[in-house]
């Protein structure tokens, strides 16, 4: 999303590279690396979290470069067969947490111009995400509103 609201480049990044099945050197089992995916969602780690943490610590030892070419599906896939999945999606929730944080630093500094703009940003990110999410993660008369974001994102409810 980089050139969304600017005019410069993204930053570049680095490619994964390209393989077929995962190294020699990570022999872990499916069914295990499964069980700790679910049980690192269940301590409310979100996907990405989980993907770094099976990479840097790994199960029971060994790390998990990638557990899409482990396991054959994405680390979302197997918390939806074990009904494991947030009621949000991942770069939703992380747009409308900040949305919520700009949003009550603009009401108590109505003067800072430059997050006002950024809280329009986000909130114009936050409503194209919710357009492209809804009817198949959210529901389907889903509106973004910044008590509903408050509602959603209350600590109990994760």
């Amino acid at each position: 999303m980089a050139r969304m609201h600017t005019r410069r480049r993204g930053t570049s990044g680095s490619d994964k590279p390209a393989a077929d099945d995962p190294p020699e050197w990570s022999d872990v089992d499916e069914d295990e690396i499964e069980q700790r995916v679910v049980e690192l969602a269940d301590q409310g780690h979100d996907p990405s979290q989980i993907g770094m943490k099976l990479r840097d610590e790994g199960v029971t030892g060994t790390p998990v470069p990638d557990v899409k070419l482990a396991t054959g599906k994405k680390i979302t896939e197997i918390l939806e067969e074990n009904d494991a999945k947030a009621d949000l999606p991942e770069d939703l929730r992380n747009l409308m947490e900040r949305a919520i944080r700009l949003r009550e630093h603009v009401q108590e500094n109505g003067q800072d111009y430059q997050n006002k703009r950024a809280l329009q940003n986000t909130e114009s990110k936050v409503r194209r995400l919710v357009k492209y999410y809804r009817g198949d993660q959210l529901a389907p008369e889903f509106t973004y509103s910044y008590e509903t974001a408050k509602e959603l994102l209350e600590p109990d409810s994760r």
